[in-house]
């Protein structure tokens, strides 16, 4: 049987711990300097082993000096607050940020069904809450459906738009993850990959570097202030920011992140009230601003000026990306009806390092570890179309617009380019999407990396809305990887060895 175990990786601060739905949360966060060795995979080109990372802060106050959004008043242990939905709220997530448990906002708010998934947006709430200090601003930058690669983009073109600014971006050109790429097209590239919106990107490159209104070109390869000798360039600074912007985001949409220190060794608790969006941006930011740029850059003179500059009130005519009770179609296992296969990784990133823990590895049996040909081929989970091929990679798009901005999409990373389905090739549940392999990415052994989207957004794999392969439902280890499957009394566990324990059957009731 394969032995998948991931490379050594570069640095980033990353979540670094997880908890259930309910209870309390902690956060620990930190820089990962260590070499780890790990079941599952990385994508291609986005790898760096180097010297230890720091930021380089560039002031952006000028002469304004800035007063932060009202805090929150102490509030009596217990006491109900008034809340709206957000778009993508869950129970357990608000649970976390209010401090409170899951079982109090049933008594508080009787109406809602015992199998709720996401809060339909607007829906009024009562809300227990337990007071904890260090609050911060209650500013919301921008809305989630505009922090994400989604439906809002749809008639949005980004070589387009840089092309009509005088900045240094629109004559920039590097070479990027293999081939020669534009300023615009590195964008896309970052933005598709991990399914950030190109309009963030882009604002932050206006908002730190002057990327659309400033012709002279950077004075170093450090565009976003990211010194480390592996993050050289536009491409891979942009790397680094999706990263960490997603996991802010994630964190916050999980309910793991509810804490960061900032550069003065304060401790900031981001205001229960705020969406996942603003929380990524602040998260993001935290890393490296001084305390009073960090202020400039997190209300409304700073990075949502920008926004507005660029692409007008993000909050006029706002629509919600991710609907109430959502809910998986029905999905087979990735493999054939028959066949057994090893769960080789748990819960880990979609894309990346950190959050979102969106992904599931499946490896088929072999008789020698490592990277080894197989015959055998990976399926689609339901019907779809082939939206997307890359080195490594095909995504399934479920509504079968062929674009993976809309609807349920399912990303399958190290499938073989020798026998993968052709681009727009229309799949029937079942149908081959192509071999397992090591192509795409850093891994040492021979499997497939599931990952799902909707409206752009990662779904998390154990989540209200859990992965589920024909009854098996995916949770989450003490780690990274680590997790089983459950069906019944049924229990899988994953393991990188593929031993019997990780062994799950196709197609078997």
């Amino acid at each position: 049987m394969p032995i998948n175990k991931l490379s050594p990786s570069h640095s980033l601060p990353i979540l670094t711990t997880r908890k259930s739905w309910t209870g309390f949360f902690q956060l620990l966060i930190g820089l990962s300097t260590a070499a780890s060795l790990l079941a599952g995979c990385l994508p291609p080109g986005e790898s760096a082993q180097s010297d230890e990372p720091f930021f380089e802060s560039t002031p952006t106050t000028a002469l304004v000096q800035i007063t932060p959004a009202p805090t929150r008043p102490v509030y009596q242990p217990g006491e109900l607050v008034d809340y709206f939905a957000q778009t993508g709220d869950t129970l357990p997530s608000l649970a976390a940020h209010f401090n409170t448990s899951v079982e109090e906002i049933f008594a508080a708010n009787p109406i809602i069904p015992a199998d709720a998934t996401t809060m339909p947006a607007g829906f009024p709430m009562k809300i227990p809450i337990y007071y904890q200090p260090l609050w911060g601003s209650s500013y919301q930058i921008i809305p989630d459906s505009h922090f994400i690669n989604g439906p809002s983009l749809l008639e949005f073109n980004t070589e387009e738009f840089v092309s009509q600014h005088p900045g240094w971006l629109k004559n920039y050109t590097e070479y990027a993850a293999g081939e020669h790429r534009s300023g615009a097209s590195i964008i896309d590239y970052v933005s598709t990959n991990f399914s950030v919106s190109p309009r963030v990107l882009l604002t932050l490159l206006e908002f730190q570097a002057g990327a659309l209104s400033n012709p002279k070109n950077p004075e170093t390869n450090y565009i976003l202030g990211y010194r480390e000798i592996g993050h050289r360039g536009l491409y891979l600074q942009l790397v680094h920011a999706a990263n960490v912007l997603n996991n802010g985001y994630y964190g916050w949409r999980e309910g793991s992140l509810l804490a960061f220190d900032l550069l003065d060794g304060r401790l900031e608790r981001p205001d229960p009230w705020l969406n996942a969006a603003s929380v990524a941006l602040r998260y993001y930011f935290s890393q490296f601003l001084q305390p009073q740029d960090y202020l400039f850059a997190t209300e409304s003179p700073g990075y949502a000026s920008n926004w507005n500059s660029l692409f007008g009130d993000p909050w006029a005519n706002l629509q919600s990306h991710i609907p109430g009770s959502l809910k998986q179609p029905d999905f087979l296992m990735p493999f054939p009806s028959g066949k057994t296969w090893a769960y080789t990784g748990g819960p880990h990133t979609g894309w990346g390092e950190g959050e979102p823990f969106a992904a599931i590895d499946f490896a088929p049996g072999a008789e020698a570890s490592g990277c080894v040909p197989t015959s055998e081929f990976s399926t689609a989970v339901a019907d779809g179309i082939i939206s997307r091929i890359g080195e490594g990679t095909a995504v399934l798009d479920l509504d079968g617009d062929g674009d993976e901005r809309t609807g349920w999409v399912v990303l399958y990373l190290h499938v073989a380019e020798n026998g993968r389905a052709p681009l727009y090739s229309r799949l029937k549940t079942g149908e081959s999407v192509g071999h397992p392999s090591c192509e795409g990415g850093r891994t040492t052994g021979t499997h497939v990396h599931l990952a799902r989207k909707y409206n752009g957004e990662w779904i998390l794999a154990d989540s209200p809305i859990p992965f589920n392969l024909e009854g098996w439902i995916t949770h989450n280890g003490n780690e990274e990887y680590q997790g089983t499957l459950t069906r019944f009394s049924s229990t899988v566990t994953a393991c990188t060895c593929a031993n019997q324990a990780s062994q799950v059957t196709a197609g078997k009731r």
